[in-house]
């Protein structure tokens, strides 16, 4: 078998691997790259395969940086089945019809202000083709064997990231190779923990905070203090939040908090049809999270479900104090974008990020101290309040991610460090090595592993 690695090889996103064996191919992940433009621009270029060679996919969960790819693929001549679990495959249907519109909509308003050096600008994909993609989506139980192609088995391992998310295990017979995917944290608020990684031969592993720990800061303390600073100023509390996972977290904490007395009613948006439709699959994937009927029930108490364009941008007339969640959660592109453009010049607001931000985003810029942020053409001047909380990461932290991956067998033939910053993996490689004894490196784009023999590097076909 070989991995080629045509994605979050020493960067976080973009994941994509391509394994091979008896002469089928196997796609796990299809992801976008976001963050620096170089990495962005690779989104633009022909799929490094070609996608009519594909024989299945194999998706880990359906976070755009592992499932945005996918309408392109199928547009490009994929016609086999995307296999993922029951849970990733609801949320597929959400947040790539959701970034097939925000593709049509940047290329719209770039068309519109001029602030695109192509003419027209197109979207990368359409609507139609993220409808045509959800067709081939083929829901399996995480938990139970199924073969993607003929002499590949593969099995999904719940990973607590976000719902329906999971590592996947190939097998081929003669070597077996474990992909982590985005690991989730063992004591998260409102997701379980993940499941202990299956024994494998190889194990690709995600390395984003591989460098970094959350520390033991209490969420619920920091949110309270955000939350009731920025009303005194009278203020916004803006939450640039990821649809899919952390917009949900938050509405349960801020729900907890105002339940406990600890933060005044204020006004509360969730600027997302996105994040609304996510929210409602809570109640109904009930087995994949650890929160109750009624604590789902009470995310929705006193929040205002921001759906249509005209009713967002009435919510840009108003005035604190008030909290509004909205994506994107690195503001890479959405609704957060109109929120930041009216709202970073004034300092009574405060810009809460609440997760990982990938390098070359507006949100490393802001939580790295930019003075002003380019929105469409222009520099936005960031006077406004602004801070990130760690804590409420969906990722595992450097010692979350050893000590889950501890419990796996040593695999014989090592493991290759991915969905990190260099820095990120390659101290995350230096752990597997003096911690766990494992034989491990940090792959570059196009780098080949072949088990059971060892990396070779540039190998591109």
């Amino acid at each position: 078998m070989t991995i080629t690695f045509w994605g979050a090889a020493e960067t976080v996103t973009g994941s994509r691997f391509v394994c091979e064996s008896a002469g089928h191919r196997v796609l796990v992940d299809c992801g976008l790259f976001q963050g620096l433009k170089r990495l962005r621009e690779l989104n633009w270029s022909r799929f490094p395969v070609d996608p009519v060679s594909i024989d299945a996919v194999v998706l880990t969960h359906a976070h755009i940086d592992h499932s945005g790819y996918l309408p392109a693929l199928v547009r490009d001549g994929f016609a086999g089945d995307i296999w993922c679990t029951p849970g990733t495959a609801a949320l597929a249907r959400v947040l790539l019809l959701d970034s097939a519109h925000l593709h049509e909509e940047e290329a719209r308003i770039a068309n519109k202000r001029r602030s695109s050096r192509h003419r027209p600008a197109l979207p990368l994909y359409t609507t139609d083709d993220a409808e045509r993609c959800l067709k081939h989506l083929h829901p399996v139980a995480a938990g139970a064997t199924f073969t993607p192609v003929p002499g590949i088995d593969a099995l999904f391992t719940p990973n607590g990231h976000i719902l329906g998310s999971a590592s996947v295990r190939l097998d081929d017979g003669r070597a077996s190779v474990s992909f982590t995917g985005d690991v989730g944290r063992p004591h998260d608020p409102i997701m379980r923990p993940p499941e202990p990684l299956p024994a494998a031969d190889h194990v690709v592993t995600e390395s984003t905070y591989g460098n970094r720990s959350h520390g033991d800061v209490d969420v619920s303390d920091e949110l309270e203090a955000a939350v009731n600073r920025t009303v005194r100023r009278g203020g916004t509390l803006l939450l640039p939040v990821f649809a899919v996972g952390r917009a949900q977290t938050v509405l349960h904490l801020l729900t907890e908090l105002r339940l406990a007395g600890r933060i005044p009613e204020v006004p509360t948006y969730l600027n997302s049809p996105m994040a609304v439709e996510a929210t409602d699959l809570f109640l109904e994937l009930r087995d994949e999270h650890k929160l109750s009927d009624e604590q789902c029930r009470r995310m929705r108490d006193g929040v205002t479900f921001v759906r249509t364009v005209e009713e967002s941008k009435e919510l840009n007339t108003l005035r604190g104090p008030m909290i509004v969640l909205a994506a994107s959660g690195m503001a890479t592109g959405g609704r957060v974008l109109h929120h930041l453009e009216q709202l970073l010049p004034d300092h009574r607001n405060t810009v809460l990020f609440t997760g990982y931000q990938a390098a070359g985003t507006r949100g490393e810029a802001m939580v790295n101290g930019a003075r002003s942020i380019k929105i469409w053409g222009r520099y936005i001047p960031v006077r406004a309040e602004v801070q990130q909380l760690d804590s409420l990461s969906a990722h595992a932290d450097a010692d979350e991610l050893i000590a889950w991956l501890s419990q796996t067998p040593v695999p014989r033939w090592g493991a290759s460090v991915v969905h990190g910053e260099p820095a990120a993996a390659d101290t995350f490689r230096l752990r597997l090595r003096d911690e766990l004894h494992w034989d491990a490196r940090v792959p570059g784009y196009q780098d080949v592993v072949r088990l059971p023999d060892h990396l070779d590097r540039g190998g591109s076909r």
